[in-house]
């Protein structure tokens, strides 16, 4: 599925990096975007280029089936190390093939990482220095969606409603008497919903706050906003594709990491069961967002709808899951898009912004 260096470059044919697993509480599901947009890539155009990443944070140049990716057997084998070059004028990866140095020139890397590490713009400012280009969104916007509680402030500023929130610093040093049960206690910066917690009274608070904390060094706590979830995937830079509206029922609690990947207790609607004036203002809300927050290529973007019918902002995923049931590619699919459409777009949109952009 790709042509390594060893091989020859083709100058007509682009080198696509794709990065997957991470050093990040969300490594699993990484791996099961890539497998799924590894098999759906438009191959016949792009060369693929496949760095895995250890739960350690080591990098290494894979390039042996795809569903050793899946089942976590891809790093059982020997693999080269690979480190990004820093040599901006060069555009590469350097792996080491025994002992020597091989240098392989990438034309765009498209991050399949979830989480810290990830998504949250430190790889995205790696590849900058790289000038390697990033198809996705770059690190002003990834850094600034990991952190919940400043994307709200900007929304917030831009005319979108918005939970009432606290950050908190300190475990011992709080104050969330300005805010209503039940709250929601959530690690500032980490995704797939790790670490959160639904507290209904002030006693369940502290434990709920140390759970929050073993994930990050900050915590935002936010107020319950009564309805359902609906989210909004995006596709573009100037002008965006917006996909069909999508709606979570939860039967009981919330939609938690474990509930997010086995669907026990709720449903999401695809479409969502509104009517189509709520799904155009839930759309163009979430352009709105989108651009605010500096969003580029792809993102999906999740908003409460209240039962008056007023939409709030929850957050956006800069690298939502990419697995065929995900709620990104069905969102699309939604208006026509098939997974494979949906990759080759993605590229070919992200390509074009570096080409024009990218200097």
């Amino acid at each position: 599925y790709r042509r390594s260096s060893k091989e020859g470059y083709n100058m007509k044919r682009k080198t696509i990096a794709i990065l997957f697993g991470g050093k990040s509480s969300e490594y699993e599901v990484s791996l099961q975007s890539a497998a799924a947009i590894i098999k759906n890539f438009p191959q016949e155009k792009y060369d693929l280029y496949l760095i895995g990443i250890t739960r350690a944070g080591q990098w290494f140049h894979y390039d042996g089936e795809i569903e050793k990716i899946s089942n976590d057997t891809w790093n059982q084998e020997l693999l080269n190390p690979v480190t990004v070059c820093l040599e901006p004028e060069r555009q590469a990866v350097m792996e080491i093939v025994d002992n020597k140095i091989i240098y392989q020139q990438i034309d765009a890397v498209l991050p399949v990482l979830h989480g810290k590490n990830g998504e949250d713009g430190t790889v995205q400012g790696l590849m900058e220095l790289a000038k390697i280009p990033v198809l996705g969104c770059g690190l002003l916007a990834s850094a600034l969606c990991m952190d919940k509680y400043r994307a709200h402030q900007l929304v917030k500023a831009a005319g979108i409603k918005v939970t009432r929130s606290v950050l908190v610093h300190n475990i011992n040093d709080f104050n969330v008497k300005a805010l209503n049960f039940p709250l929601f206690v959530k690690p500032l910066k980490a995704g797939s919903s790790y670490g959160i917690s639904k507290v209904v009274k002030m006693e369940e608070l502290t434990k709920a706050l140390e759970y929050a904390f073993n994930y990050d060094n900050e915590v935002i706590v936010e107020e319950a906003v009564e309805g359902f979830e609906v989210g909004c995937a995006i596709i573009g830079n100037d002008e965006l594709t917006v996909g069909e509206v999508d709606e979570i029922e939860l039967s009981g609690g919330f939609f938690d990491y474990d509930e997010k990947y086995t669907l026990k207790t709720s449903t999401i609607y695809m479409p969502a069961r509104i009517d189509e004036v709520t799904a155009r203002k839930i759309q163009e809300t979430a352009k709105i967002i989108y651009q605010t927050l500096a969003c580029q290529n792809f993102a999906r973007v999740d908003m409460f709808l209240t039962p008056n019918n007023e939409i709030v902002f929850n957050e956006v995923n800069t690298i939502p899951g990419f697995t065929d049931h995900s709620r990104f590619p069905q969102m699309m699919k939604g208006v026509g898009f098939e997974f494979s459409e949906l990759i080759d777009k993605i590229v070919a949109i992200g390509l074009k912004y570096a080409d024009g952009n990218f200097k």
